[in-house]
């Protein structure tokens, strides 16, 4: 590194004897149009390879046809051996270096079997390119000369940003950004640090000098279990809040310091590693199910509570006559309030992807897909809904509000997209890949998941009414306990024709007071968090979440706070239950499609006005509702559980980190 001026400069050397190119001449639109940053290439003579810069290793592919260098100036150095050679799965590629590895520029790291790249009918271009271009670059200074070069001769000359290498970090803010900057003043700072990355309990940091780490001071920082060094890494191990004490960290000295790759293999390998025997592994399973189902929905939260209270308070206006289904007013109205969740699929396609490392975009438009409004129509009568595509048959329902397939289309996306791109050349990747992926993914929800929904849906629905029939307080009992859990995986679609056919036909539904009660448990499970908990943030969550279930939307509990917290949804199931059975048992009776607390008019008998029926909704709905807060508020949450959360003393995750 060389500093005249306050310039920082870095020097590029070739990476293997060849003939210099600009990247405009690479045969691949990814790398000559500068999408993965700037740079330049070789077209190899030779099949040694060398390191370009001094710095750490912060990748190794698989497939061992690329690797990656962070200098110690947050540059990201990539080199890529040959164009496509990712189908040859390693084979013609040798390599002398692992993460966490400390080269020099010269430094010989992968032999590389030109003949047998040749072979596979493979182009051999050596692309070097800094990933990270837009974040650290003032400039890159090359030859711009198609030369003969040899290997770790300097060819090049990248500026560094002088804002990029020494970052202030803020001391204020959350309790994740305050336990983050501690971190990082206790690493030696950001100048002393190379790169980071994470797995599922520890920050994973490539330091420049260890020895300035102030280990004693780090290991009893509230929010820290221990330090350890392994692999060249500074290893803070902090447990499940891992993520949020890494972004924290990285908003703080700035994305320079990332490696995705590295990261996501690093979380892999780990979570793998987790997950060994049966049972350890479908609690891992659960733990993540549940996991992305929260941190999908927790953006979209505020919003989802804003329009449940919009509907609740649209209910009451239609049910005391102030407003007319039909008249604008309503219907603008209800656009708002309806908007959000008729678009849930959309939405949850974008925010899961990203959690699951799916193309959000890509995501998005199934989510669109799903919904689309004559897929709908069809889904709507059981006359069209039973249809075939190319001779498979399949039964349509409808995705609108649904939670459960979505997210198993962005688990399948990164694996769908992963295949595609080795099956499809480079270039035409852009323009194939990304309607491919929506096409598989869409027919494996229409074609897969929806008709598996349908006949568990169905044949649910039909035993509850079989039990309902038998035992209206046994069926309380069972309803009121699973019908949440339905509601996560779209299993509770079968209820719905049901209790709209009861209502449109007999005038009432029975089935539909029991779903009632669900709404107010989960409201009040969210309650008495409000209630309980000191935590500022929580407390006004919990609130919105609240009275949103009140107005008949539980989503925002669900999904922000109950499944979060998972004995306060286990609790909530039990209080609903028990509110189920009661219901049962008094036999109430609901006369519209409405519900929860805000939807009182729907239990007052037409043509009778208040009462037994009336009197049995209060009893059952406010005895659930204080059943709910008061086991939640002693058994089900205490503010132990948000510590855990931002401080899990799970040394069983010491081992596997």
């Amino acid at each position: 590194m060389n500093v005249m001026k306050n310039q920082i400069l870095i020097s590029l050397a070739t990476p293997a004897d060849g003939k210099f190119l600009t990247l405009d001449k690479v045969q691949d639109p990814v790398f000559s149009q500068g999408l993965m940053g700037q740079g330049f290439a070789i077209e190899p003579s030779s099949g040694e390879i060398v390191a370009p810069v001094d710095g750490t290793v912060t990748l190794v592919s698989e497939t061992k046809h690329a690797f990656g260098i962070k200098t110690k100036e947050g540059a990201d150095v990539l080199v890529h051996l040959g164009i496509d050679t990712v189908e040859l799965a390693g084979k013609p590629f040798s390599v002398n270096i692992k993460q966490g590895d400390i080269v020099k520029a010269g430094e010989a790291v992968v032999k590389m079997d030109l003949t047998a790249i040749q072979a596979a009918g493979k182009q051999t271009t050596v692309i070097l390119a800094i990933t990270n271009s837009n974040d650290v670059l003032d400039e890159l200074m090359t030859t711009n000369v198609e030369q003969t070069v040899k290997a770790g001769a300097t060819v090049a000359v990248a500026e560094i940003k002088a804002t990029s290498t020494v970052t202030q970090v803020k001391h204020n803010g959350s309790k994740y950004d305050q336990l983050a900057a501690a971190i990082v003043d206790n690493v030696g700072g950001s100048e002393n640090i190379n790169s980071l990355i994470h797995c599922i309990t520890r920050l994973r940091f490539y330091l420049k000098d260890e020895s300035k780490a102030n280990t004693a001071v780090i290991e009893n920082m509230d929010g820290v279990i221990s330090v350890a060094k392994a692999g060249g890494q500074y290893q803070v191990v902090i447990g499940q809040a891992v993520t949020d004490v890494y972004d924290a960290v990285i908003a703080q000295i700035g994305s320079q310091f990332t490696n995705p790759d590295a990261t996501a293999e690093a979380v892999d390998e780990t979570t793998k590693a987790a997950a060994k025997g049966f049972w350890p592994k479908v609690k891992q399973g659960a733990s993540n199910f549940i996991g992305v189902l929260t941190a999908s929905m927790i953006p979209i939260i505020g919003i989802l509570a804003g329009s449940g209270i919009l509907k609740g308070i649209l209910a009451a206006l239609t049910g005391f006559k102030v407003l007319s289904t039909t008249s604008g007013t309503y219907v603008l109205l209800n656009a708002i309030g309806d908007a959000t969740f008729y678009f849930l699929p959309v939405v949850l396609g974008f925010t899961a992807a990203k959690k699951l490392g799916s193309d959000p975009i890509v995501l998005a438009i199934v989510g669109g897909i799903l919904i689309y409004p004559q897929i709908i129509t069809l889904a709507s009568k059981a006359s069209t809904a039973s249809t075939n595509f190319l001779g498979i048959p399949t039964t349509l329902i409808s995705y609108t509000s649904s939670v459960f397939p979505i997210i198993v289309a962005a688990w399948l996306g990164k694996y769908v997209e992963k295949f595609l791109k080795k099956i499809i050349p480079m270039y035409v990747r852009s323009v194939f890949v990304p309607i491919l992926e929506a096409l598989i993914l869409s027919l494996i929800v229409i074609i897969g998941v929806g008709p598996v929904i349908t006949m568990i849906s169905k044949g649910l629905s039909n035993g509850l009414v079989a039990i309902y029939n038998f035992s209206p307080t046994l069926s309380g009992l069972i309803l009121g306990g699973v019908y949440q859990t339905m509601v996560i995986f779209g299993l509770h679609w079968g209820l719905i024709p049901i209790v709209i056919n009861d209502i449109a036909t007999n005038g009432h539904s029975y089935i539909n007071s029991i779903l009632s009660i669900t709404m107010v448990a989960q409201g009040g499970a969210v309650l008495a968090v409000f209630l309980k908990t000191k935590d500022k943030h929580l407390k006004e969550m919990s609130l919105a979440a609240a009275i949103s279930a009140f107005c008949g939307v539980t989503e925002p509990a669900l999904y922000g706070v109950n499944l979060k917290y998972k004995r306060v949804f286990v609790v909530a199931s039990i209080a609903s239950a028990l509110g189920g059975a009661l219901t049962g048992f008094l036999r109430v009776d609901n006369y519209a499609l409405s519900g929860a607390l805000i939807g009182f008019p729907a239990f007052i008998t037409p043509g009778v006005g208040i009462g037994s029926n009336f009197y049995g909704y209060l009893i059952s709905h406010y005895a659930t509702l204080l059943i709910a807060v008061v086991l939640v508020y002693f058994f089900g949450y205490t503010d132990k559980m948000l510590a855990k959360k931002a401080n899990p003393m799970n040394l069983n995750n010491l081992e596997v980190a």
